[in-house]
């Protein structure tokens, strides 16, 4: 069997999504100030990319076309590390730790964020350069807010993309930080290599500060602010692995881990960091490391497709007219949710499907 050759293939992608076409002088210049790790380039490529206009999401394509062969793909490039904790945890502080960390070591760190509440607020709680004052003064650190895209899903999207591009303009790690609340976890968990669950010293006899399903999602729990109690932090460790114990691990590869530091103190960032690059050679040797990222890549993908089929579904005219009697009659029980779906599905033949 004849192997495709992969720049055909994304190219003919590229076509079938209607973004062929001539780049202009402005996006190739976009393009090759990314790809020679200038800042100020990136930052107005990610403004395309979050750019709701018509008109931008074509350039964006084309820009994430033109970038994506020098990203990391399933093995390569930056280590991707996705963060979460309830507010107050110090994910800010600690992430401002951990990047200085890693530049000293001379890497490069981007710090992105999934806040879905930003576009409720007005503004991003994530991924605020007030609370990383020091790494966001650091030309080897690029931060960046999260986008005001509207829905969890759209966040997620944008993010991804802006992952790319972190990747493409020769970041070392990437940082996608969480809020520990909703559905964001799952979100960053599947778009990152490494998800890590920050956790205060006062879990509680139950605890109640952890949500079972994050715990499932986690790679790395840490307990971060261990310096104010020790013996709080210690014995919160202790309940965390036993919880771990009743829950099935990921891989069974990696039993996950359980640390205590403290980001204020620069406490545990070192360990912290020798446990992630741990997991990546774990991940690595078992092909877990360049399976999850197929798997990443493939379920971005039908995320794309469900999320177009659901927009053109809504706009099509005949649905558009028949959508509100049918929620009207699904509410006041006069038909089934099933038989209105069904009625409304029927209007599919007309989008060409």
């Amino acid at each position: 069997m004849r192997t495709p050759d992969p720049g055909r293939c994304v190219g003919q992608i590229a076509e079938a999504a209607g973004v062929a076409g001539v780049m202009d002088a402005a996006d190739r210049a976009l393009v090759d100030g990314v790809r020679a790790r200038q800042l100020r380039p990136l930052a107005k490529a990610i403004t395309l990319i979050e750019s709701q206009r018509a008109d931008h999401r074509v350039r964006a394509r084309r820009l994430l076309e033109a970038l994506l062969p020098h990203a990391g793909g399933a093995t390569g490039g930056a280590i991707r590390v996705g963060i979460s904790g309830v507010p107050g945890v110090g994910k800010s502080t600690f992430i401002e730790a951990l990047g200085l960390y890693l530049i000293e070591r001379g890497l490069r760190v981007a710090v992105l964020a999934v806040d879905p509440s930003s576009s409720l607020t007005g503004g991003s709680i994530l991924g605020d350069k007030t609370r990383m004052e020091l790494l966001s003064r650091n030309p080897a650190a690029f931060i960046r807010p999260s986008p005001s895209a509207g829905s969890l899903g759209g966040v997620a999207e944008k993010t991804r993309e802006v992952m790319l591009a972190c990747e493409a303009s020769g970041f070392d790690v990437i940082v996608v930080e969480t809020v520990g609340v909703g559905q964001s976890e799952t979100a960053v968990a599947g778009m990152t290599d490494i998800f890590c669950l920050l956790q205060l010293p006062n879990a509680g006899d139950d605890l109640q500060a952890i949500k079972k399903g994050v715990m499932e999602l986690a790679d790395l729990i840490a307990i971060n602010k261990a310096d104010i109690n020790p013996t709080a932090a210690l014995a919160a460790r202790a309940q965390i692995r036993t919880a771990l114990h009743m829950l099935r691990p990921m891989s069974p590869n990696w039993p996950v881990p359980v640390l205590t530091l403290s980001a204020l103190q620069k406490e545990g960032v070192i360990e912290f960091w020798d446990t992630v690059l741990r997991y990546r050679d774990a991940m690595t040797a078992s092909g877990e490391f360049a399976a999850k990222r197929r798997h990443q890549a493939t379920a971005w993908m039908w995320e794309l497709i469900d999320a177009g089929l659901r927009h053109r579904f809504r706009e099509h005219p005949q649905v558009r007219a028949g959508l509100p009697g049918f929620i009207a009659a699904v509410e006041k029980g006069q038909t089934t949710p099933s038989a209105a779906a069904l009625e409304l599905l029927g209007h599919l033949s007309g989008l060409g499907i």
